[in-house]
């Protein structure tokens, strides 16, 4: 069983994963390679003065997966609630998880299936969004949602924030206390 199953790979669901991993905990990160960061040009983004979306996601499964997150090609059919955590299928199998952070972009057919309470978009051209309190938490216990589909905006870098903040409320909940990742340069 994973700490944490993030279900989508753009850059709300990679930074959350890499968070995660980084945290020691077992992180699995389901992406059906289809974010829609995948299709834009990217000039906005702090400390990179220009980039395609294809790379930036390629960038961020990679550092994910250097802090031990396991990534699996393929899309997430349904979330069921099990004994321990909910239970995930996908076309390549089932997985388990304790917390589920969904990171879905643009879509919440996946989280309306489970039950999870949706609301009217306020970003331009989004109509439904999943209803995530500001810590990223949803009407389902250990059901979270990160970036646009939590009517985060579409920019890339506040997508990437918000899947930042998300995992650290859900590491913060799994440790029982605040927490904090700061590395310090050696002197």
């Amino acid at each position: 069983m994973y700490d944490i199953l993030i279900v989508g790979a753009g850059p709300a669901g990679a930074s959350a994963a890499l968070f995660a991993a980084k945290a020691g905990k077992q992180t699995l990160v389901l992406d059906h390679d289809k974010s829609i960061t995948k299709k834009a040009w990217i000039k906005n983004h702090y400390g990179v003065p220009e980039i395609d979306g294809p790379e930036l996601v390629a960038i961020g499964k990679k550092q994910a997966a250097e802090f031990g997150a396991k990534i699996v090609e393929g899309e997430a059919l349904t979330i069921k609630k099990a004994d321990e955590g909910f239970s995930v299928e996908t076309e390549n199998g089932v997985f388990e998880a304790k917390h589920i952070i969904l990171a879905t972009g643009l879509s919440i057919d996946l989280a309306e299936k489970l039950g999870v309470k949706t609301k009217d978009g306020s970003e331009p051209r989004i109509k439904r969004v999943i209803d995530a309190d500001h810590n990223g938490r949803t009407s389902i216990e250990g059901v979270w949602a990160a970036g646009t589909c939590a009517n985060v905006s579409v920019h890339t870098i506040i997508t990437a924030g918000d899947g930042a903040k998300v995992a650290i409320n859900v590491l913060s909940e799994l440790n029982g206390e605040r927490y904090v990742d700061h590395d310090l340069l050696k002197s």
